[in-house]
């Protein structure tokens, strides 16, 4: 019986677990990414350094950052794959937590290891200690079980391998996963223990396909090929199943349009004559145009969030919903008729029980000139004078052309996630990152690490605003520090555009949305100089021809780019014309906000009771 600590007996079953889907393994844990301090560093900072296990070490700069790393790797390996992440106790531990409601949201993987305060609490209180007169049993650790899909403190030796395999289990679970955290008080991690030989075995984690039961089939089909004008809406999970061959033989068969989620981007490729594009609040209007008339919606791996369905406002009262998802939470929404199974599986499925059916060609025609009237808008908006200043949406643009076909583009908050969700051309599954479930600002540039991380062999551009930036830029010295190369835009508007338009859209009047003093003149801050000061080369540009140019410079270099390049965040994008609920005051002294309540009045009134989720 091996005779570990329990930070060294965690560090060795990590580096021997394994992932399996459809005969393919995968390293489940491939790294551990952490920043050693007060309750970590004596524990696996030093199992880490004395491993004789195969379980490479990586130093992030911050804690939430760390985290983001890890759910894009997660995502970009199509969850079979994630990162341990190990904090200290107190700020550190706290830190996980913006990360880790994020992984929650999107269902991530990412395993979450901070230190904890003395099991024995012979030393109490400890530095960075949270005292709680209620309990000595309550730690700052405790603020990550809300946000964490299983969460255990190892209080003795004997019971980590049950809590171990316990978040393997959830790990790789695709229903229940999401964070994981398990909290190490600082001397447990460095008792030793004996511990039985089987723990340290190679384990490997089988990931299902669960295919649906007959009868659901049967259900669904029979409200299917009632649709005279129905409409799919691919999520997420068509892409986590690898679905995508399965979606464009379902649509094609049957002459079902496909609009997609911001998850489910690149689902079908941008030019598939089916193919919808962006549906919802950051939808086009060809999607929402369909959304709106259609008579039956299949949904394929969604949860249905506000912005899908523009807050209960999309689709037409009377619609009936088709919802093939592998959790049965999200089958029951809209009052649908669930059908529950992996993406691929239940779309083969349904595609045999609709045998003969299709839409009619007056259907597919409409569809095919909504598509074709979208395009001449998008293409309008993609482009800009060479020797212009380029709007957000030519930036776009000139990224999408500067980017080959498997290459990626990541992005997470602001207004440029909804022009990218309209504008971004995917024709590879992989090829749209943007993580818009907690849309979290900071998540662009560790996201960018951790997708290139999972994916060396692509080129991943990273577009983030100045607001967001802020929010998170030193994981650009830990992409310099490890060597990977990323190309960031950073897109300079002094100040939030998206909340600002928000903002004058509420009768708020963009009350903080500008960087400037309080005599309303711009700050002088150089965020280019503060990228190239964290090691990055740096590229300035101010016309639309120096950006494409940049662009190609920064795709040929071996180093992580910055690309700074301003634009005006008063202009905005096309617009798909769905609804957003966002109450606005019901009573205020300015015309503006009472003129905004009135539009949101008459907004409400296009929401239907039988979509509110169940």
């Amino acid at each position: 019986m091996p005779r570990l600590t329990v930070a060294q007996a965690l560090v060795t079953f990590l580096a021997r677990q394994w992932s399996e889907r459809d005969g393919v393994r995968h390293r489940l844990i491939p790294a551990c990414f952490g920043i050693f301090g007060h309750g970590n560093v004596a524990g696996i900072g030093e199992a880490l350094a004395s491993a004789e296990v195969d379980l490479p070490y990586h130093l992030c700069r911050t804690e939430q950052g760390m985290v983001h790393t890890a759910a894009a790797y997660a995502r970009m390996t199509d969850r079979m794959s994630t990162l341990a992440c190990t904090t200290s106790i107190g700020p550190g531990a706290t830190n996980l937590v913006t990360g880790a409601a994020g992984a929650t949201i999107n269902r991530l993987p990412v395993l979450l290891l901070p230190g904890d305060i003395f099991a024995t609490r012979v030393a109490n209180p400890v530095l960075q200690e949270l005292e709680d007169p209620r309990s000595y049993d309550v730690s700052v650790t405790d603020a990550l079980r809300p946000v964490s899909r299983y969460w255990d403190r190892i209080n003795r030796p004997e019971q980590l391998p049950a809590a171990l395999l316990a978040a393997m289990r959830v790990l790789t679970d695709p229903v229940e996963t999401g964070a994981v955290t398990l909290a190490l008080p600082q001397d447990v991690q460095a008792e030793a223990y004996d511990w039985p030989a089987e723990l340290f075995a190679d384990r490997v984690w089988h990931v299902p396909r669960p295919r649906p039961d007959s009868a659901a089939v049967d259900r669904a089909a029979r409200v299917v090929t009632a649709a005279r004008r129905p409409l799919l809406v691919a999520g997420g999970g068509v892409i986590y199943s690898g679905a995508g061959d399965a979606l464009r033989r379902f649509a094609e068969t049957h002459g079902v349009p496909v609009a997609q989620t911001q998850a489910g981007t690149g689902a079908l490729p941008h030019d598939h004559p089916l193919a919808l594009g962006a549906v919802g609040v950051t939808g086009t209007s060809a999607a929402n145009e369909v959304a709106a008339g259609a008579d039956v919606v299949i949904g394929v791996g969604t949860r249905y969030s506000d912005f899908t369905t523009a807050s209960g406002t999309l689709f037409r009262e009377g619609a009936r919903f088709v919802n093939l998802t592998i959790s049965g939470f999200d089958g029951a929404k809209l009052s649908g008729t669930p059908l529950v199974a992996d993406a691929r599986e239940g779309l083969a499925a349904l595609d045999a029980a609709c045998a003969g059916w299709s839409t009619v060609p007056a259907y597919r025609a409409e569809v095919s000139d909504l598509i074709g009237r979208w395009a001449v808008v998008a293409e309008r908006a993609r482009h800009a004078a060479p020797d212009a200043r380029p709007t957000q949406t030519a930036v776009i643009g000139a990224v999408n052309d500067a980017a080959g076909p498997r290459d990626v583009v990541v992005c997470a908050a602001g207004s440029m996630p909804g022009d990218l969700h309209r504008l971004w051309r995917s024709a590879d599954p992989k090829s749209y990152h943007v993580e818009y479930g907690y849309s979290c600002m900071g998540y662009e540039i560790p996201g960018g690490l951790g997708v290139k991380l999972a994916a060396p062999d692509r080129e991943v551009f990273v577009l983030v605003g100045d607001g967001s930036y802020l929010m998170l830029p030193s994981e650009l010295a830990t992409a310099v520090a490890d060597g990977v190369k990323l190309v960031v835009v950073l897109v300079d508007n002094d100040g939030f555009a998206s909340i600002g338009r928000l903002s004058e859209s509420v009768g708020a009047q963009r009350l903080g949305t500008a960087y400037e003093d309080r005599a309303g003149a711009p700050l002088p801050v150089d965020l280019g100089a503060n990228a190239a000061s964290l090691g990055a080369d740096l590229i300035r540009v101010s016309t639309t021809a120096e950006l494409r140019a940049a662009l190609e410079t920064a795709r040929a270099a071996s180093r992580t780019t910055v690309v700074h390049v301003r634009t005006d965040r008063f202009e905005a994008g096309p617009d798909g014309g769905a609804w957003w609920d966002v109450p606005v005051a019901e009573v205020s002294t300015t015309a503006a906000a009472r003129a905004a309540r009135a539009g949101y009045e008459e907004g409400r009134k296009a929401r239907h009771t039988r979509l509110r989720p169940a």
